[in-house]
């Protein structure tokens, strides 16, 4: 094969998936594994390295065919030095010099992104932001971080913290994010609703309400997921959470609309499971809170890539990247 491949590295705490692109976000050739982060990092960058050399023999290409290499990883890292710091699902992979590491190995351009920042990218090129000049991406998942583009590209801030929407603080009290009480991610996030879940279901055992999520809470902790099932099932608790975590949710889609301004704000994670029950509830908040010329211009709607989108999203770090050099 002699034409220009682009690889994308996906690395989280608990799978690593690495992937082969002639013609992005189509993929050629992909492969995942277990990231093991207990056991350092470095018998995961072993992986990718032997993983991506046999793709490149399966594809019937060598190493000189790669353009270029992007890496999506969580935060904290510092993108312009190519290192990873620590992030909380990767305690162990601390100051890890990855596009140093790869660039050693495979000769070619490597690029390193933070995931909120990677999907923020994929969903602006080829998802639910498609065609915007200014929007958000959001991740609601087990964290709560914001991707933002602006005229087209991505804005990083100063040293690459911008968009840590999860930090700024909601509520004087409440569940911890961020090691902040209170905080948007302790609201927003699945770590966050796994906290403050429980005393909505004890308060329900002790009126007597009976519930899908009070008989799941006698055999484990209840997560975010069972939220959506029992939801999707019309329970009656579940559905006054998800309306509580949309209405919080639209407490910070407020803050961002008032500052940033944009024509869309693009929301991953639980808001592809949740649907219309998560941000119905969310909207309504935001025209509250927010002002009216920014709500009238901006969209709410959740991300499409689904699945795909931390492929996608490795893939167009390099891709971006290269673009601009």
């Amino acid at each position: 094969m002699n034409k220009k491949l682009w690889a994308g590295v996906d690395i989280g705490g608990t799978k690593t998936a690495v992937i082969v692109s002639a013609d992005p976000p189509h993929v050629i050739k992909r492969v995942e594994f277990a990231t093991l982060p207990d056991d350092g990092p470095e018998p995961a960058i072993g992986k990718i390295k032997s993983s991506l050399r046999a793709l490149l023999a399966e594809a019937g290409a060598k190493s000189a065919s790669i353009a270029g290499i992007g890496v999506s990883c969580g935060s904290p890292l510092d993108a312009k030095r190519g290192i990873i710091q620590a992030p909380p699902n990767l305690s162990t992979w601390i100051d890890i010099p990855i596009v140093d590491i790869l660039g050693a190995e495979f000769g070619c351009p490597v690029y390193l992104e933070n995931d909120a920042n990677a999907g923020a990218l994929a969903e602006h090129r080829f998802g639910a932001g498609k065609g915007t000049r200014n929007m958000v991406f959001l991740t609601m998942g087990t964290g709560f971080g914001a991707g933002i583009i602006i005229d087209g590209r991505i804005y990083q801030g100063t040293n690459g913290n911008a968009g840590e929407i999860g930090h700024v603080r909601l509520t004087a009290d409440g569940p911890v994010g961020y090691h902040k009480a209170g905080s948007a991610e302790g609201w927003v996030s699945g770590g966050g609703v796994a906290q403050w879940v429980t005393a909505m279901i004890n308060d329900a055992r002790n009126t007597g309400e009976r519930s899908i999520l009070t008989d799941r809470a006698r055999e484990h902790r209840v997560t975010a997921r069972d939220v959506g099932l029992a939801a999707a099932k019309g329970d009656d608790l579940a559905c006054r959470i998800v309306v509580k975590l949309g209405e919080k949710l639209g407490d910070a889609l407020a803050i961002l609309v008032d500052i940033l301004n944009p024509e869309r704000i693009v929301i991953g994670g639980l808001a592809m499971r949740l649907g219309e029950r998560l941000l119905e509830p969310a909207r309504k908040t935001l025209a509250r809170e927010a002002l009216p010329h920014s709500v009238a211009v901006c969209e709410v709607v959740p991300a499409v890539l689904g699945e795909s989108i931390g492929d996608v999203a490795a893939l167009c770090i390099a891709v971006d990247a290269g673009a601009q050099a």
